[in-house]
């Protein structure tokens, strides 16, 4: 106790002007410390992972289809947003017709529309468009890779094109934040590239969310503002602060001092400390994954079904939720058995220290031949949860089975970065895995990217390069089954064949873990990796 309580202290003194100076809290104003060291683009498509999304995307942007965050009680569906209802093309599948909403204005006033629509597309996939953002294209394409373009039908109906069937596609849009075109060309007008011009429209930005951007200081804040003219339900807190504050413990130290109302991913210690001086804590339960992503090719030992399955036994996943003071839940796969892509894989992913002695033998690992991985992880970061003690937990729990594991730690938007360009490049270091967490409320972004043969960087998230001609036609059947009973079907024996394979290495799953001032009213935490900022208030 005292040594946490030496730690607050010292992270409070080391807090940064810019969090010291909200001390003095506004009326109506909710100050959130995220786990991100910069405040994530505001170009329209965030970077820093989905704590971009969810902090500099959702609250700015809409796209045309979105997560419903309404509820506590229930997983987040696809609901509608900028397009009302949508439709595959009956004999053209790789068409789909979005009807558009009417009515709705960007913040700077002009109108969205098909024109609009066709814009943002073409920001991220068409290199001959004047507007077209290289910077935008890695957060963005790579989450619906199938995408190839967009076409007016009219003023307030779109068709969407892909390369291929994919009844995915709605769900991937949800990624497609809109910015507005007409903003974007003023700033073009007085700039002398598209590149200065996106740096000036970040500045600025103009989407259609429930938020205004009223100020931004890079790497210190963010400022919000409620937009009273948003087309939906309009949002319960008159301002937003963001303040990028990285360290589990300085975030639980400005909480504590009254500097911020809402942290992310508090320190697991700090808990109880934080519970008796009345905060509130809240998590729930969400499709979201922190494991080690394997390298499959060159002389990678993870190569080896024997190997991975072998680290899957060997850690002591309860002893990690205790580490975490409770806040974790423990993995037997991508999705909880029960779930409809569960399927009935035959390895059973559990806590077998013997059994995975036994396989790392007879993969030909012993004391005569030691195992060493090296893995590629992070200090901090959307999603990552409490990175090094986390890592450094797992590394003793695999010392315990003879394998030894060097840690390559580096900053969280470059790891995010090196996972787009694989475990074959050279920003891997000779990485054999990965640890980057992913959320996985759908299929593409749950299995898909990362077992599919197709989305080897630098097309999506298939860091290690894997390639199995089975789980390309599972993926094929999955895509063209348009019918959700047959989807979920066809998924469920992917998700059981990637489980077998031990195509991850499943060491938790986040339980998005929250400390609240008490004066915060409203809040829902969703069963989600987003939230929905509309909702909690100051009383």
């Amino acid at each position: 106790m005292r040594l946490r309580r030496f730690l607050l202290t010292a992270c409070l003194a080391a807090l940064p002007a810019l969090v010291a100076a909200t001390a003095v809290q506004a009326q109506g104003t909710i100050r959130i410390g995220m786990t991100a060291a910069d405040i994530p683009l505001t170009n329209g498509q965030p970077d820093q992972g989905f704590e971009g999304n969810r902090f500099t995307g959702i609250p700015l942007f809409d796209s045309l289809t979105m997560w419903d965050l309404s509820s506590a009680d229930r997983p987040s569906t696809v609901i509608p947003g900028l397009a009302t209802e949508w439709r595959v093309d009956p004999n053209d599948r790789t068409r789909w017709i979005f009807t558009l909403r009417r009515g709705v204005r960007f913040h700077d006033g002009s109108e969205f529309n098909a024109d609009a629509v066709v814009w943002n597309v073409r920001k991220v996939l068409d290199r001959e468009a004047p507007h077209f953002d290289p910077r935008q294209v890695g957060v963005t394409a790579t989450r619906m890779p199938t995408l190839r373009r967009a076409e007016k039908i009219d003023d307030h109906t779109v068709a969407l094109f892909t390369s291929e069937p994919d009844s995915l596609l709605p769900i991937n849009l949800t990624n497609l934040f809109m910015a507005s075109p007409a903003q974007w060309q003023r700033f073009r007008d007085a700039n002398p590239t598209a590149e200065a011009a996106w740096n000036a429209f970040a500045r600025e930005p103009s989407g259609t969310g429930p938020f205004r951007m009223a100020r931004f200081v890079p790497r210190e804040r963010v400022e919000y503002v409620r937009n009273d003219a948003y087309w939906g339900d309009k949002a319960r807190a008159e301002r937003i602060v963001l303040l990028p504050i990285p360290e589990a413990n300085a975030r639980t130290a400005a909480l504590l001092s009254n500097q911020v109302d809402w942290i992310e991913a508090p320190a697991p210690d700090a808990i109880p400390q934080l519970r008796a001086r009345g905060m509130v804590i809240t998590s729930n339960a969400q499709p979201h994954v922190w494991p080690w992503q394997p390298c499959f090719v060159g002389d990678s030992p993870l190569r080896d079904v024997r190997v991975r399955q072998a680290l899957n036994l060997a850690i002591d996943r309860e002893g990690l939720r205790t580490l975490l003071g409770g806040m974790m839940a423990v993995p037997v796969g991508t999705v909880p058995r029960g779930h409809p892509w569960f399927g009935n894989p035959s390895f059973q992913i559990r806590h077998d220290k013997a059994e995975a002695r036994r396989l790392l033998a007879e993969a030909g690992y012993g004391p005569n031949r030691p195992l060493t991985l090296r893995v590629q992880i992070s200090a901090s970061g959307s999603g990552q949860m409490q990175p090094l003690p986390m890592n450094e937990f797992v590394q003793q729990e695999l010392r315990q089975v003879g394998v030894n594991v060097e840690f390559d730690v580096i900053e969280w938007n470059a790891l995010f970065t090196n996972w787009r360009n694989g475990c074959q490049h050279p920003s891997a270091r000779g990485a054999h895995a990965i640890n980057v967490s992913f959320a996985a409320m759908d299929p593409f972004f749950a299995m898909v990217r990362f077992w599919d043969s197709k989305m080897a960087p630098p097309v999506s998230n298939n860091w290690g390069h894997f390639n199995d001609p089975r789980f390309d036609e599972m993926i094929r059947v999955a895509r063209n089954s348009f019918d959700a009973a047959e989807r979920d079907a066809a998924l469920a024996r992917l998700h059981a064949a990637g489980v077998d394979e031990a195509l991850f290495i499943w060491i938790a799953h986040d339980v998005a873990p929250r400390a609240m001032s008490p004066r915060i009213r409203g809040y829902v935490q969703p069963q989600s990796w987003f939230v929905d900022l509309r909702l909690p208030y100051i009383q």
